[in-house]
């Protein structure tokens, strides 16, 4: 799916999902090589693998027993004064927040597993596609489907007759509901929760190019396009997936939620944690009524605002409940929903403090840059809105593109020259410049910390000495050979190269090899840097301007070039996590391919006829600016927006003397910016400037751009409790609860929002309005001055 910035939510490219990388282990000094920003461990690991319970594998030198994260910690792990160890490293993430436990023989590949996540596939693809075409945002959360199936799973146990009662029963019900039953599902039905970033290519050919490619051409597209990026991953999965660095810290809080649904529910402390789940799954579900329906103030209470409510530059500064308001310095926040990760915010219960620091230092820098350039008038910021995603004529007007563009999309050279080139709300230009900044400073900072680790990885991968436990405890299970994925990715080229000129894509071949070597080359770069912090770099800038590099002045070849050049590396970002998911829960690799590619076929096959069906029968309400409560074109005209400013305008818009030149080469700006911290590291190891992350940081340089900015303030606090004092100073509570807490919190605000966009915001056809009081006002909900009309 395009990586749409929605009005009412951040972006979710930080996908409130980062951790820092490995730090500092206990017999390692400072004077030691750079091997990473954590520096890598000095002792190998050993290979000999382990077993269950009880046994003990070693780490570093540290003896790491197999035990439940939930038990005592062990000896090892405690210090002098009797209290736990902190958890600093990714080791310590990886074998004491995550069960080593492990039964081989549990089943898998299960009739129930089969109907159960085929089902909330296709439960997800449809709704999921649906809500593509709403006016409300909303999507289909993987903690709520997780949920879900492990309600569903223990019913089908609970309620059919056992495996006892014959061979039929024993087909449908083997057993009771299995962790690896539910890691399966998931990962199936989790393929399918967002629309296939073709759907948006052939919404956008079908309203704005009449063009309409049969079904045959669609799906072979969507299957070209989608698992492309899953033989990427697979071929990299070396240095992408088994390392112990590699953590992929969004999957802490769902693994550990798997952890206390499955293993050793009769012990005492086991149904204490999972009592603690539902409390704080049913709790949020019930408060998020109030701040998300009856009282929206507590979305962000502003105390300046309230006390100077006629100031625009109060607003600016301290405004930030109402969408593209104000930045929201110091607002207090009450309303999950934009305070954890469901609402796109930056993850504080599960992002280690360094990573935070980095994230907050580009924050500041944000407020700091969006007032200067506006109080300057940069790019002629202060003739537009302060916070804006749309186009503006010179004079503020906002631009009508298709008074410059060809009844095909191309550009009108002689309407261009009467009415001018448009411009950008100059928050919305920095937001651009900083996504370009962090794709070089991406590429800079993999190669000067990680190259040591990534070469490492590949040499073990190649005796099967990695050195993590849960890699070892996954030698038991056959991997997936080297030429599975090789085929897939063969598979999906010559599906693609197929489909370019059968499906009217107007893409060379040349381009298109062009477009899956782009993908190809950023992958291992883009992978690493998610897997380690969280922060996934937006590289659809960097495809749309090569795309139109490539074949200029033409918006329908710049679509279907960002679909092979960025959707690749999307896709196997996917894959990748998933197989890091399997990794943690030891679902053996071939299961997990299997899913994956099932999920992903036959969710994309229901979003495809979704799709055609909307269209055909709601064309005039997607077409239209404003759309309807119920359906809305928004997303595609957003997606086809872009490829016409890029493939039309793009000479224009950011070549040589135009105003925005600035903003391509920022990606050679960025290949530098990390290097001083390199260097500083080396002559002061003391200032850890190798715990910093540029490319975060410049991320964050335009991450206010667009939103409700309420919840940074009330982000940074909560960071700090959990990450700094939770972590360091009370690590036994930290490591049984925090992640736990963290997936009630998410799962039962997801739960509410999904609910509420049926029962109240207009999703099954009719919103129901709160009437106004004190704490739901006529104009902005903090009560700031008002600077654009209501809408």
């Amino acid at each position: 799916m395009v990586a749409l910035r929605n009005p009412f939510r951040r972006q979710d490219s930080v996908d409130a999902t980062q951790i820092a990388a490995p730090t500092l282990t206990a017999n390692q000094s400072y004077n030691d090589d750079v091997k990473s920003p954590s520096d890598e461990k000095k002792d190998a690991f050993d290979a000999a693998p382990t077993g269950d319970e009880g046994e003990v594998v070693n780490v570093n030198g540290h003896e790491v027993h197999a035990h439940n994260p939930w038990e005592s910690a062990g000896a090892e792990n405690m210090l002098a004064n009797g209290k736990e160890r902190p958890i600093e490293t990714a080791e310590d993430i990886a074998t004491r927040c995550i069960s080593l436990e492990d039964d081989p023989e549990m089943p898998v590949h299960t009739f129930r597993m089969y109907f159960l996540g085929l089902g909330l596939t296709c439960f997800a693809a449809v709704l999921g596609q649906i809500f593509y075409f709403r006016p409300q945002t909303v999507y289909v959360s993987q903690l709520f489907l997780q949920v879900i199936a492990f309600i569903l799973g223990r019913a089908w146990s609970a309620v059919l007759p056992s495996a006892k009662r014959g061979k039929v029963w024993a087909f449908l019900n083997p057993c009771e509901f299995t962790l690896k039953e539910h890691v399966a599902i998931l990962i199936m039905s989790s393929t399918a929760t967002s629309s296939a970033e073709a759907i948006s290519v052939f919404a956008a050919d079908d309203l704005y190019y009449g063009i309409t490619p049969n079904y045959g051409v669609a799906i072979f597209t969507l299957l070209g396009s989608q698992l492309l990026g899953y033989g990427l991953a697979g071929l990299m999965r070396a240095f992408c997936v088994f390392p112990t660095y590699i953590v992929y810290p969004n999957l802490v809080p769902t693994v550990n939620l798997f952890d206390a649904l499955h293993r050793d529910k009769d012990v005492g402390a086991q149904r204490k944690r999972l009592r603690l789940f539902w409390i704080v799954f049913l709790s949020i579900l019930c408060w998020e009524f109030i701040p998300e329906f009856v009282a929206p103030t507590l979305t962000g209470i502003s105390i300046f605002c309230l006390a100077r409510r006629d100031s625009a530059w109060f607003t600016r500064i301290f405004g930030g409940a109402n969408g593209n308001e104000g930045l929201g310095m110091f607002s207090i926040c009450l309303d999950w929903n934009y305070v954890g990760s469901g609402g796109g915010s930056l993850g504080a219960l599960f992002t280690p403090i360094t990573t935070q620091i980095s994230q907050y230092l580009g924050i500041l820098l944000c407020i700091i840059i969006f007032c200067s350039m506006y109080a300057a008038n940069t790019w002629n910021s202060a003739q537009f809105p302060f916070l804006s995603q749309q186009l503006f004529f010179e004079n503020g007007s906002i631009y009508d593109q298709t008074l410059i563009l060809t009844p095909t999309f191309g550009l009108n050279k002689t309407a261009l020259d009467i009415y001018g080139l448009p411009w950008y709300a100059g928050s919305n230009a920095i937001y651009y410049l900083g996504c370009n900044l962090a794709i070089g400073a991406t590429l800079t900072h993999v190669g000067i910390w990680y190259w040591r680790p990534i070469l490492n990885a590949i040499r073990q991968f190649k005796t099967r000495q990695i050195d993590d436990p849960h890699y070892q405890k996954m030698r038991v299970y056959r991997e997936v050979p080297m030429y599975i994925y090789g085929g897939i990715i063969l598979g999906s080229f010559a599906m693609a190269m197929a489909t370019c000129y059968t499906g009217h894509s107007q893409l060379p071949w040349w381009a298109l090899i062009v477009a899956i070597i782009l993908a190809a080359f950023m992958f291992p770069f883009v992978c690493v840097i998610y897997a380690i912090t969280g922060f996934k770099t937006d590289v659809q800038q960097l495809a749309q301007m090569l795309g139109a590099a490539m074949v200029p002045g033409n918006s329908q070849a710049n679509m279907y070039f960002t679909l092979y050049g960025y959707n690749s590396c999307a896709q196997g970002l996917s894959l990748a996590r998933d197989l890091k998911m399997g990794q943690y829960t030891k679902l053996p690799p071939i299961a997990t391919l299997i899913v994956q590619v099932l999920g992903t076929c036959v969710g994309a096959i229901l979003q495809l006829i979704i799709m055609k069906q909307v269209v055909s029968n709601q064309r005039e309400i997607l077409l239209d600016t404003q759309g309807s409560n119920i359906w809305s074109g928004q997303q595609v005209q957003s997606f086809n927006s872009q490829a016409v400013s890029w493939g039309a305008l793009a000479k224009y818009f950011y070549g040589p003397g135009s105003p925005y030149q600035i903003i391509p080469y920022c990606i050679l700006i960025g290949l530098a910016v990390p290097i001083p911290f390199y260097i500083g590291h080396k002559f002061f190891p003391k200032l850890r400037l190798n715990t910093f992350v540029s490319p975060i940081t410049l991320w964050c340089l335009g991450n206010l751009s667009v939103g409700i900015n309420s919840s940074i303030f009330c982000t940074v606090l909560l960071g700090f409790f959990s990450q700094f004092y939770l972590r360091r100073y009370c690590s036994t509570f930290f490591r049984k609860y925090n992640y736990l807490i963290s997936a009630g919190l998410d799962g039962g605000t997801q739960l509410f929002v999904f609910i509420a966009t049926f029962a109240l915001f207009g999703a099954a056809g009719s919103a129901v309005e709160m009437p106004n009081w004190a704490l739901n006002p006529t104009g902005n909900l903090d009560y700031c001055m008002r600077l654009t009309p209501a809408n």
